[in-house]
């Protein structure tokens, strides 16, 4: 019998023998095999693994997953960290603490999801060693680390993460926003916020930000901020972010939602905004090429929406939009197509703006010397002076 096939097959007699096997024994060469095809197996053939593992175990086999702790997968950690506690319960804490102080990154990452089970104060005598984990390179350690200090609502981490969003370096910052968002800390989502509208990794802490607090949640109690978080998430797929984020945020009822129910000047900009790119995935197959089915029917479904959105209702709202403090300025420059209205913005304070709309004059071979003489008046910067010149 093939045991990895009927581990992760549909016969009930093939893959409970499986299991009994590749626990009892333990197999650890069929587990690095499952570890190694993690990337290719459908998400719920590795929870029925995950539970048929799980169903496999008992009282005299379980701590045999300690064997399988040197090939780490987020598909199994928190299986293995459920059986674990729950037939070895505190009588592991010290064989699972030394395992995280002297083992490898996935040893390490086993058993962090492991401690994270543990009620708050069992740990104090490694928390130091947490939270150095919690900066790891390895993701999977680095992550299982902050959910650990965030059962353990490990205050110093939390602070020292919070301080951090105040650095002067962005990939500094877009590393607390990480941490932040992994911890759970929802109390920091308007400083996270604030971070993402001035940094260049905007569209990075974007992604992040549903991880935090739900998209749907976030429109109810912010509706500008969550539509401000939209935009940079649809202007980042699929350079940055995957298309199948589309499923992962449920992009296609947001949508809906906004055009039918919450019309407003920003949520016509994000809409305007998803129209061009979702047009634009399914135009050029190589962005959909690796995706699954599923994140191309979504795709499509996207577009088929937008077939029936009225696009000159939603470019006429865009103009409540052109003003130095709009959070949403820079994105609706790219969709207003009267000069007039793109002219009145030269007065800005704002020279990033200021050479926006200049290039986006230029791009529409709309662009005079008077133009450009308007917007030097406010224009400080060596820098963009320079390119402003060359234009």
């Amino acid at each position: 019998m093939d045991l990895f096939k009927a581990l992760t097959g549909k016969n009930p007699a093939e893959y409970e023998q499986a299991a009994k096997i590749l626990v009892d024994t333990p197999d650890i060469e069929l587990f690095k095999k499952l570890v190694k095809q993690d990337d290719f197996l459908f998400d719920f053939i590795k929870s029925n693994v995950a539970k048929r593992i799980k169903n496999a175990c008992n009282k005299n086999n379980y701590a045999n997953l300690l064997k399988f702790f040197d090939y780490y997968s987020p598909s199994y950690d928190n299986t293995f960290a459920e059986i674990l506690f729950e037939h070895g319960g505190e009588s592991l804490i010290p064989q699972i603490k030394d395992l995280f102080k002297t083992g490898n990154d996935s040893t390490k990452a086993y058993a962090l999801k492991v401690l994270s089970q543990l009620p708050k104060g069992n740990l104090d005598d490694i928390m130091p060693q947490i939270r150095a984990a919690a900066k790891s390179e390895d993701e999977y350690v680095s992550n299982n680390a902050i959910e650990v200090l965030s059962v353990n609502d490990d205050r110093a981490s939390k602070e020292e993460a919070t301080d951090q969003l105040k650095s002067d370096d962005e990939f500094e910052q877009y590393k607390a926003v990480k941490f932040l968002v992994t911890y759970g800390a929802k109390d920091c989502l308007q400083s996270i916020v604030n971070v993402m509208k001035k940094s260049s990794l905007s569209e990075n802490i974007a992604a992040e930000i549903p991880f935090l607090v739900a998209l749907e949640t976030l429109l109810e109690k912010d509706f500008e901020l969550a539509v401000l978080v939209l935009c940079n998430i649809v202007n980042a797929i699929p350079e940055i972010i995957q298309p199948a984020a589309a499923i992962d945020y449920n992009l296609l009822e947001i949508f809906e939602n906004l055009y039918y129910h919450n019309l407003t000047s920003s949520s016509a900009l994000l809409l305007r905004m998803a129209k061009e790119q979702f047009a634009t995935l399914e135009e050029n197959e190589e962005y959909l090429f690796d995706c699954d089915k599923n994140t191309k029917d979504e795709i499509s479904n996207i577009n088929k929406f937008f077939k029936g959105v009225n696009v000159n209702k939603l470019n006429s709202l865009l103009y409540d939009e052109l003003y130095d403090e709009s959070d949403f300025v820079f994105f609706a420059v790219d969709y207003i197509n009267d000069i007039e209205e793109l002219e009145t913005l030269l007065d800005s304070s704002n020279q990033t703006l200021l050479l926006k709309v200049l290039t986006t004059l230029k791009e529409k071979q709309a662009l005079t010397q008077a133009h450009k003489e308007q917007a030097l008046k406010h224009i400080t910067s060596e820098d963009i002076k320079r390119i402003v010149e060359v234009l």
